[in-house]
C-alpha cells in the first residue's frame, strides 16, 4: 500500500461503501498519485479543517461547553425505523437506496444550537440526521433542517455568525450590535432568517418537513450525472404553532409528542427528489431552484421508535454528510464539503468526554 496518505474525500468514500469485511483499506488499495491539483485540494482540506476548529471553539463561545455532548444540534432524540426505495430512480441513480429493498435506518430529530436546554418553540431549525444501513453492509448518511435554504454560501458566514452569537460576559447574554452587524454584512443569511420569521416552529417533529438543502449528483449505472435537491414530506402534513401556542408552550414537549405520535403508529415521510437543469446553482446552498422542475417520489420513510437521546443508537453516530454510498456525489459546494471536517472535530471533542 502507498504511504501517501488518503484525502478526507477519499476515506468518506471508503466509509460509505464499507462493509464487515472491508471495513479497512486492502493492500491493494493506493492513494491518489500527486499531481498539482491533488495538492491544491489538499492544501485547501488542510486550510478547511483548520477553520472547522474555529468554528466548533466558536459555537462552545456561544453556547458553552458541555462534555460528550454534540457541539451542534445539542438538544435531540434518537428514533428507528426503515426505507423503501422507488426502484424507477435507477434511471437517475444506481444507489442501493432506490432497489426497493427494506432499508434499516437510524435517526435523529433534534433542534439547531449548542444549548442542550433550548426552548422547543425556538424559532431555530429543527434536525434530522439519518444514517441508512443498506443490505450491502455499506452506509448512507443524510442530513438535513426544516428550512429550504441553509444561511451561510461559504464557511466564513457560518464561523461569523457563531463568533456574533458570543456570550457577553456582563449580560450573560449575546451582544445585539454585534448580531445586527453580522446580518447587515452576510447577505447570505437572509434567505433563511426571513423564512424562519415567517413560520412558526412545529408541535411535533411528525410535522416537519426535511429539506437537503444542498445538491448532489446521482449517478446511474451509465455513469450518467444528475443534479438533485431531495426534501422529505411529512405524511401527517406540515403544521405550525400559533403565537398563543409559542408563548404558553412547556420547555420541553416535542420528545414528548413524538413517543405519543409513534404510540398511535409508525410516522412516515415520503423522499421527493427535485431534478436539476444545467443553469441551476449547484454549489450555494442558500439558492434556492426556480419552481416547476420535475420531481420524483424517491420513497418513504418510516419512523417506528423513539428513544431519549442518551440511550439512542444515535448517540454515537457521526451524521457526516459525506458518507455516501455508491450512485450518490457531493458537488463542490464549499459548505457541504466543510460540514465533513466540522463533524468530525466536535465528535472527536464529544468522544473524548470535553
Amino acid at each position: 500500500m502507498s504511504d501517501k496518505k488518503l484525502s478526507r474525500r477519499d476515506m468518506l468514500k471508503l466509509a460509505g461503501s464499507a462493509t464487515l469485511a472491508t471495513a479497512f483499506p486492502s493492500p491493494g488499495l493506493t492513494a491518489r498519485a500527486e499531481s498539482p491539483q491533488i495538492k491544491a485540494e489538499e492544501a485547501a482540506e488542510v486550510k478547511t479543517e483548520a477553520t472547522a476548529e474555529e468554528v466548533v471553539n466558536a459555537l462552545e463561545g456561544a453556547y458553552g461547553v458541555h462534555p460528550g455532548r454534540r457541539r451542534n444540534h445539542t438538544k435531540g432524540i434518537g428514533a428507528e425505523g426503515f426505507f423503501i426505495g422507488n426502484p424507477e430512480l435507477a434511471a437517475y441513480s444506481r444507489s442501493g437506496l432506490f432497489t426497493g429493498e427494506k432499508i434499516t435506518v437510524v435517526a435523529r430529530f433534534s433542534i439547531a444550537g449548542g444549548n442542550p436546554n433550548v426552548p422547543d418553540a425556538d424559532r431555530g431549525p429543527r434536525g434530522l440526521g439519518l444514517e441508512f444501513r443498506l443490505p450491502s453492509g455499506s452506509l448512507h448518511h443524510m442530513t438535513m433542517i426544516n428550512t429550504p435554504m441553509f444561511f451561510a454560501a461559504v464557511p466564513k458566514t457560518f464561523l461569523d455568525k457563531f463568533i456574533a452569537l458570543a456570550i457577553d460576559p456582563a449580560t450573560g447574554k449575546p451582544n445585539p450590535a454585534k448580531l445586527e452587524a453580522f446580518a447587515k454584512s452576510h447577505a447570505d443569511n437572509k434567505g433563511q432568517a426571513e423564512y424562519l420569521k415567517a413560520h412558526n416552529p412545529p408541535p411535533s417533529y411528525a410535522n416537519c418537513p426535511f429539506f437537503g438543502i444542498h445538491t448532489f449528483k446521482f449517478v446511474n449505472a451509465k455513469d450518467e450525472v444528475t443534479p438533485v435537491k431531495f426534501r422529505f414530506v411529512p405524511g401527517d402534513g406540515e403544521k405550525f404553532l400559533t403565537d398563543a401556542e409559542m408563548a404558553s408552550a412547556p420547555n420541553d414537549f416535542l420528545e414528548k409528542a413524538l413517543f405519543e405520535r409513534l404510540a398511535e403508529g409508525p410516522a412516515k415521510w415520503d423522499m421527493i427528489v427535485t431534478i436539476g437543469e444545467p443553469t441551476d446553482e449547484q454549489t450555494n446552498p442558500t439558492v434556492l431552484w426556480p419552481e416547476g422542475r420535475k420531481e420524483v417520489k424517491a420513497g418513504t420513510l418510516t419512523i417506528t421508535s423513539a428513544v431519549p437521546n442518551a440511550e439512542a443508537g444515535s448517540f454515537k453516530i457521526n451524521y457526516d454528510p459525506l458518507v455516501m454510498a455508491d450512485g450518490i456525489q457531493p458537488t463542490n459546494d464549499p459548505v457541504l464539503l466543510f460540514r465533513s471536517p466540522s463533524y468530525a472535530t466536535s465528535f472527536t471533542r464529544r468522544l473524548r468526554g470535553i
